[in-house]
């Protein structure tokens, strides 16, 4: 079966990017302001998604629940088995005390509170994205900046800001192997032209 999406069903760009942004919306104000259960907020999700995808972007009902499914069975294998075997290692670590081994090495490195952010949201968090991604660095060096005597929220905006660099390539390089996928683009070209944007913004860290 065939069918081609049209991006502008409602005649207004705007007003069909915000009903196509409806389940996005929904689903963090489920989670951010009721506190909703995560996976109940995202059958509700979910159940939103294929609604306005069949009723009004005209979305055939069976492809639909094909790419649904589709992408269930995606984010189970390829995405599931990497963070949950990425929580495990971070359980043992906890439960053994390494963690704390850890983020004690870091704190006496260097006490200044720059270089600690570099150190932990910047590289540490390189390191845990390209090992499970997916938010994870976020929550493990938002965690360490605390616990290293960073306020909540200066610790979870580090955290951000340092992981817009490696998130192309977290997961195993899941990002960029999907987009190669999905382009038919060269997966080292992308990889490179995308090193090469990131190396060019100005949240690169550049000497001088």
């Amino acid at each position: 079966m065939h069918w081609t999406q049209h991006y502008d069903p409602l005649g207004n760009l705007v007003l069909s990017a915000l009903v196509a942004g409806v389940p996005v919306f929904v689903l963090l104000g489920l989670l951010g302001f009721f506190h909703v259960r995560a996976h109940v907020a995202a059958l509700i999700s979910l159940g939103l998604s294929l609604a306005i995808a069949i009723v009004v972007y005209g979305m055939p009902a069976q492809l639909a629940l094909a790419a649904s499914a589709f992408g269930a069975m995606y984010g189970i294998f390829p995405i599931g088995w990497i963070v949950l075997c990425a929580i495990f290692i971070y359980d043992i670590n906890v439960r053994t005390g390494k963690f704390e081994i850890v983020k004690h090495s870091i704190a006496a490195i260097a006490r200044d509170r720059r270089i600690q952010a570099l150190l932990v949201a910047f590289s540490f968090g390189a390191f845990i994205e390209g090992a499970a991604g997916f938010g994870t660095p976020v929550a493990i060096s938002a965690a360490m900046l605390i616990g290293l005597g960073f306020k909540p929220l200066p610790a979870a905006g580090l955290s951000l800001i340092g992981n817009t660099a490696p998130v192309a390539f977290g997961a195993l390089g899941t990002p960029l192997i999907t987009l190669a996928a999905t382009t038919g683009l060269p997966i080292d070209k992308l990889s490179a032209m995308v090193a090469a944007s990131f190396r060019s913004s100005p949240l690169s860290f550049r000497s001088g």
